[in-house]
């Protein structure tokens, strides 16, 4: 069942999951989070600060295995972190396998794995949660710190390259994934698994939130997502144990710089200056 046929189509399909997660989560149309953000863009260099360095390392991600063909890392750690794991992925795929199960697996791999974190934003910023908002970027950052380097000099190959009667099945709904996404997630960039990091994290967060129904949701997701990484053939268990710790690691880090960043000054002088202008102009102007 073939769901997406380039990149444009996950692209689409994120941009209107988005939409939807962001309703789902404020109880309001989308625009009123999306405003949200983008004023809080302008008044608030702390907002953009952060905002901007999260685009910096998911930039730097992007360009990972640009400096890790330069780097030419010449071993390969698969049978060391994950070679004691036997022939289970076969047995998954051989008891699981349909295409109704691969198409919704794909779905959440491909695009509520970042619709949720995108979301994320627009939800805490709608909420004017700003503890939450910085210690999701923060988290986010360290997920993505922390995992570069060992894609660059810990080269763990995915479970369907390494085992032959492995299939891998993002292909049946996505067939244009190795020359459309490729690019955006090197063959050997297992460990560890920043889709489980990521999606755990975003559910840790989302806990912390004080909406029940979007913590229910982001759980569920990251649970529907681990699953999807090994039914996909795609990750080991020990890149999934990897990314949950990841994931603990760094979402504690995120809520205590987020605490600190909710109280400092960085915005005080910004904030003082507009109250003291609010209270010179004329009275009915």
């Amino acid at each position: 069942m073939i769901l997406f046929q380039n990149m444009s189509t996950v692209s689409i399909s994120t941009v209107i999951a988005v939409g939807l997660l962001i309703a789902f989560g404020t109880g309001r149309q989308p625009f009123a989070a999306t405003w949200a953000f983008l004023k809080s863009l302008i008044i608030s260099r702390k907002y953009l600060l952060f905002f901007i360095a999260v685009m910096a390392i998911i930039l730097l991600n992007k360009n990972e295995l640009r400096l890790e063909n330069w780097l030419k890392v010449p071993y390969d750690l698969t049978p060391v972190l994950s070679g004691w794991e036997g022939a289970w992925p076969v047995w998954l795929q051989t008891n699981f396998q349909s295409d109704i199960l691969t198409a919704f697996c794909a779905i959440f791999y491909l695009v509520l794995f970042q619709a949720a974190m995108i979301a994320s934003v627009g939800i805490y910023t709608h909420n004017k949660n700003m503890k939450l908002y910085y210690a999701l970027c923060i988290a986010v950052l360290m997920n993505y710190f922390l995992a570069v380097p060992f894609y660059l000099f810990v080269p763990v190959n995915e479970v369907w390259f390494v085992h032959p009667q492995v299939k891998f099945l993002m292909l049946d709904a996505f067939p244009t994934f190795e020359q459309e996404y490729r690019s955006l997630s090197g063959l050997n960039n297992c460990f560890p698994s920043l889709h489980t990091s990521i999606s755990v994290t975003v559910a840790l967060l989302a806990t912390k939130s004080g909406i029940r129904r979007w913590a229910i949701f982001t759980w569920v997701n990251a649970a529907v997502i681990i699953f999807s990484i090994f039914y996909m053939g795609i990750h080991w268990f020990t890149d999934m144990a990897a990314g949950v710790s990841l994931a603990v690691l760094s979402t504690t880090i995120g809520l205590k710089i987020g605490a600190w960043a909710e109280n400092s000054a960085l915005d005080r002088v910004t904030d003082h200056a507009k109250a003291k202008l609010k209270a010179s102009r004329p009275i009915g102007s």
